[in-house]
């Protein structure tokens, strides 16, 4: 089994006094698998870490951020350049690292790596700030004195590891707003950010010295209420449980911005059922479940389908899982582990058993492919389960949708669009107001745009504090 070294500080001389390993939850897709070995800190050890990140904070705020946007987009080149040895080295152990096959580590690489690049970076700096100017400088703004925008000296960022490449996309935003980051990510996403922090090294020392990529396994209380104790900001992703034992050890003063447990639904109007669109329409549906391996917050886990087009909700589930067949063959599933296939295992046999009793539920699967589709025409079914699992339930019209999206309100993520038409405007309010926080089309569910409001805020704003210069009277 290969082995990882699961950290990387640029700006900290000494080495760990000690190492442990620990299996990373890849295996999957014939790889092998890979152990993760991560540092072991004391008190001492650990202060070192952050007085040095604190040190090398000045350089972000001096410099202006126009500029660490390109020093951070020139990694992000090397990740998204086929012939770079950065490139080769992260889709040789994400395989392993994560059990996501070949194929889908290289798209979902393709799709956070163009996240990272200068050009976005830069629009996300607009979105969030209109002129990126104001995290460097106290700018005018009409009526109301100079302000400017900065971040905390020093973050802990607590990431999952869900999908790869997230936890990268965390310690850039921190980055960006000047404030020195030590991030600890997900067991699943260990390999980009400390291949990121290790190209940025090589490229940029005096920004790489404000970073540090650490990871250890969860369940190490006192080692993360100590770092906690020394934060000025934490950022944590994660379940509501995991997000509320963050909060539970924070310090009064330390804020927190929490990134907790959401799901993301489709809706496909009666206009995408037309004899014409059906197949695309599911293949649309296929590949917004396929990637990421429904794994990440903005993966539909429920697809509700109007009722009254041409072809029915019942048939758009078959051609939902032909469409999964056939991506499965470009973007192979990844393998589960064990206690993963036993879910799916039950969630099936539950979901046939039903359809067997004669009630209105049916179900088409992969077999050995973890793919399942579960169409509940009048009964619910097994809810739902791992891999590429995604159920189907008509809805007799698309207003109703908030009635339906009412209990899971305060954790919707992504609602995902086709077929409504001119309807669009009036089905978004509706949206809006039981709770979900993004409303996209579904071709473009996955991958949302650098500026979204991630969970409802501002990805840069929930990280600075504003600084108001007021004019003499």
């Amino acid at each position: 089994m290969a082995e990882f070294r699961a950290w990387c500080s640029p700006g900290l001389d000494e080495e760990p006094s000690g190492t442990r390993t620990v299996e990373a939850i890849g295996g999957g897709a014939g790889s092998g698998g890979v152990d993760l070995r991560y540092p072991v800190f004391d008190g001492a050890s650990l202060g070192r870490l952050v007085r040095s990140l604190r040190e090398a904070r000045s350089v972000l705020v001096d410099r202006p951020v126009l500029e660490i946007a390109e020093c951070l987009g020139a990694v992000a080149a090397r990740f998204l350049d086929a012939t770079d040895p950065v490139r080769v080295r992260a889709l040789e152990l994400l395989p392993a690292a994560t059990g996501l096959s070949p194929p889908m580590a290289s798209s979902i690489l393709d799709g956070m790596a163009a996240d990272w690049t200068a050009e976005r970076l830069v629009a996300l700096l607009e979105s969030e700030f209109g002129d990126p100017s104001v995290r460097d400088r106290f700018v005018v703004r009409p009526g109301r004195g100079r302000t400017r925008a900065l971040g905390p000296a020093f973050a802990v960022h607590l990431s999952s590891g869900n999908v790869p490449g997230v936890s990268v996309t965390s310690m850039l935003r921190s980055l960006l707003v000047g404030t020195a980051v030590l991030l600890k990510p997900g067991r699943g996403d260990v390999v980009l950010p400390v291949l990121f922090a290790e190209t940025l090294g090589a490229l940029h020392p005096e920004l790489a010295a404000a970073t540090s990529v650490v990871y250890w396994p969860g369940g190490e209380d006192g080692l993360e209420g100590h770092l906690l104790s020394l934060a000025d900001l934490v950022v944590a992703y994660g379940s509501d449980s995991s997000v509320r034992a963050v909060r539970r050890r924070l310090p009064a003063h330390v804020p927190l911005v929490a990134y907790r447990h959401r799901a993301s639904v489709a809706l496909v109007g009666r206009e995408a059922l037309e004899r014409s669109r059906v197949r695309s329409t599911a293949r649309e549906v296929a590949v917004a479940v396929a990637l990421f391996d429904q794994r990440g917050c903005v993966s539909p886990q429920l697809v509700w389908v109007e009722e009254g087009g041409e072809a029915t909700p019942s048939e758009l589930a078959e051609a939902v899982a032909n469409e999964l067949r056939s991506v499965d063959v470009d973007l192979p599933v990844g393998a589960l582990a064990d206690d993963e296939a036993a879910v799916l295992q039950q969630r099936r046999g539950t979901a046939e058993l039903l359809a067997a009793s004669g009630t209105d539920v049916r179900v088409w699967s992969g077999g050995a492919s973890p793919w399942t589709v579960v169409f509940e025409g009048g009964s619910e079914g097994p809810g739902g389960g791992p891999g590429r699992f995604i159920r189907i339930r008509p809805i007799p019209d698309a207003r109703e949708i908030g009635e339906a999206l009412a209990p899971i309100g305060p954790h919707l993520q992504t609602m995902a669009l086709t077929g409504l038409g001119e309807r669009v405007e009036a089905i978004a309010e509706i949206l809006a107001r039981v709770g979900v926080i993004r409303i996209a089309p579904l071709s473009r569910a996955a991958w949302p745009p650098p500026w979204w409001h991630h969970d409802g805020m501002g990805p840069l704003g929930a990280l600075v504090r504003w600084v108001d210069l007021e004019e003499p009277l």
